[in-house]
């Protein structure tokens, strides 16, 4: 008789249990395994449940607001992200959410005055600057290469203020700041999307800086070091004078490392030339210049480089992979915002 109350004694919890309705932290938790899977739906289901039961909780309405995005029910996104961005624990993440959202609905100038307020709560954020700058762009204020730069600036280690820089200089008939910061760019990002795009716009960008009037060029963004940049750059023009290919590219920038570290290294330390030098002292550096220029220019002759030159390509591809290209503080020397 012992025994059989015991077995309905357990049998009568585990009903119990069974019918406990879950909290606020395991309902985020599913929401969330929901986002991971891509399944929008569920996630705004249970996401709306968990913040019934905790309404003040920050991280399932950020994560809630997300989900509309993703779901593409933006009007909805922006009434769920709107009171996030004005509470004092709003984060970074928030407000890229934030303008993504305002940006599908058109609403520049809604975006305009959250990126400035986010801006002014973390001013050191690469990724608010390299955003803010893009709505610029859409909305064709040129003002925008000023967010850029300001996030280079403040966080040199973010990569994506260094690819819309470099394009936007790609345009103008400043190159110089094309070629630093499109270099830079492929050396932090390595191995993404963009990094093709970047390659095949720096190898175009150095056929552009040799047939542009020199008088015409580092143009009204004209600073110590571009100057520098462009007349050690020049010492050795006649090494393209049949042509800007890889092999032409490499004798030109050996001669440019070596004659800046001679006139320029201590004024201007830079961590880009700094690589450089490395690769070229380890004898990785014609293997880098065929991984930008060659990859870019042709991608059949590049691959049947790495083919006769094996052990050349994997020394520099595991080192191209292990290294971490970290750009210091105070190597900044555009002109200040």
């Amino acid at each position: 008789m012992k025994k059989l109350s015991l077995t309905c004694f357990v049998l009568f919890l585990s009903i119990a249990l069974l019918g406990q309705d879950p909290d606020a932290v395991q309902m985020h938790e599913t929401g969330k395994q929901f986002m991971r899977s891509g399944d929008w739906a569920n996630a705004v289901l249970v996401l709306n449940k968990a913040k019934a039961k905790d309404p003040a909780n920050f991280a399932i309405q950020k994560d809630l607001a997300l989900t509309y995005y993703y779901q593409r029910d933006f009007a909805k996104a922006r009434e769920m992200v709107k009171p996030l961005i004005d509470r004092e624990d709003a984060d970074v993440q928030v407000f890229q959410i934030a303008g993504n959202i305002y940006k599908q609905l058109a609403e520049a100038k809604d975006a305009d005055r959250m990126y400035k307020k986010a801006l002014k709560k973390y001013p050191n954020e690469g990724a608010l600057y390299a955003e803010y700058g893009e709505l610029l762009w859409l909305e064709k204020d040129y003002s925008c290469i000023d967010q850029w730069e300001t996030g280079i600036k403040n966080d040199p280690g973010y990569s994506a203020n260094y690819y819309y820089a470099s394009k936007h200089y790609y345009l103008t008939t400043d190159k110089v700041w094309a070629l630093v910061y499109g270099e830079m760019f492929i050396n932090i990002e390595s191995y993404s999307s963009r990094t093709g795009e970047i390659k095949s716009m720096l190898l175009d960008a150095y056929k552009k800086f040799f047939t542009i009037d020199p008088k015409a060029k580092p143009s009204k963004n004209k600073t110590e070091f571009s100057e520098a940049f462009t007349e050690v750059m020049n010492r050795s023009s006649s090494v393209v004078n049949a042509g800007i290919t890889s092999e032409t590219l490499t004798m030109l920038r050996t001669r440019f490392i070596l004659d800046w570290y001679k006139d320029y290294g201590v004024k201007f330390p830079f961590r880009l030339f700094e690589h450089q030098r490395q690769l070229l002292q380890e004898g990785m550096f014609d293997a880098y210049n065929q991984w930008i220029f060659e990859a870019a220019g042709n991608l059949a002759a590049y691959e049947n480089w790495t083919k006769m030159n094996a052990a050349q390509y994997a020394e520099f591809s595991k080192f191209q992979k292990s290294k971490l290209f970290k750009v210091p503080a105070g190597q900044y020397y555009q002109k200040a915002n």
